[in-house]
């Protein structure tokens, strides 16, 4: 177990966590593979549902000529899709996340719960899959089921986080046209981050994605971005620039909260507005109880915090 790095060990110990939990069923898609539980969405697909009223908007090609001619009244038909639920998780690498006064660094937190959320979506029968951004990482783990398709998933996490370049800046937005490709419909996306690096033009592709998937923000943080430290000089790294901060300062105490809360606010508003929902996630935080939201509900299992 590392506290500044993510430690491979540590994510396959997470499916004890894991045991008696599976995630909660989408709020969008009801989506699950091989069928066996019907799509809220309806489209061409391979089961015929109903026929119905013809609505302005609907697809000539699905007109129910038999019932229009019996009945008098233009008729269409409706379909039954079925979609393979699975989990697609966004982690960010950026430099900010390589930071933490408290258990463990904010990127090696991410890297936990991306860990706990795919084998609870695994031990469902889900596919997960898994999109790197930030400090120059822009690998993918396409969406796989089983404990194979787990392990790839955490491997990757152990891989990027060791080579994430703390000097470079990746922002949300430029990930959003690798999430739009891997996330298929039925899929749910959970974006593992800081939140410090979401900018304006991510919020337009996100909300186009957040109209048919369920979507969820994981805000990590650190109880020092929430409270100065007690007064005195400290020596910090940000992105490989070290620098002297002297908190008996008046001033940097009382800004030093709210620079850092005017990002997840931004992000909290902005998500809201689409309907993305937000968890915030503390570096020393249990990882089933912050993360509950996104669970269904089970029998407690104790084990890792």
């Amino acid at each position: 177990m590392s506290a500044t790095a993510t430690d491979l060990d540590e994510l396959i110990a997470l499916r004890v966590l894991a045991q008696g939990g599976r995630l909660a069923e989408p709020r969008r898609s009801a989506a699950v593979r091989s069928g066996s539980h019907a799509s809220r969405w309806r489209g061409r697909g391979v089961d015929f549902r109903e026929s119905r009223i013809y609505q302005a908007g609907d697809d000539i090609r699905h007109m129910d000529w038999r019932l229009t001619a019996r009945s008098g009244r233009a008729h269409t038909k409706v379909f039954e899709e079925e979609r393979e639920q699975g989990l697609l998780l966004a982690v960010d690498f950026n430099p900010g996340m390589r930071f933490g006064t408290r258990k463990r660094f904010k990127s090696v937190q991410a890297g936990r719960a991306a860990a706990l959320l795919a084998w609870l979506a695994a031990d469902g029968g889900d596919r997960v899959g898994l999109i790197g951004f930030g400090g120059g990482i822009g690998g993918e783990v396409k969406p796989a089921g089983g404990r194979r398709g787990v392990l790839r998933v955490l491997r990757a996490l152990r891989d990027w986080d060791a080579a994430a370049d703390p000097g470079l800046l990746a922002p949300w937005s430029s990930v959003m046209p690798r999430i739009r490709r891997l996330l298929r419909p039925g899929m749910r996306l959970v974006v593992l981050s800081d939140g410090f690096d979401a900018d304006p033009a991510a919020w337009s592709p996100l909300a186009q994605l957040a109209a048919r998937h369920d979507i969820a923000a994981v805000l990590l943080r650190d109880a020092l971005e929430m409270a100065p430290p007690p007064p005195g000089r400290y020596a910090l790294s940000s992105g490989g620039v070290k620098q002297t901060l002297d908190f008996s300062d008046a001033h940097l105490r009382a800004e030093w909260p709210r620079h850092f809360s005017a990002a997840r606010d931004r992000v909290r508003a902005e998500s809201l507005r689409i309907g993305v929902r937000v968890l915030e996630l503390d570096t020393d935080a249990d990882l089933k109880r912050t993360l509950a939201p996104l669970l269904a509900r089970s029998r407690v299992v104790t084990g890792i915090a």
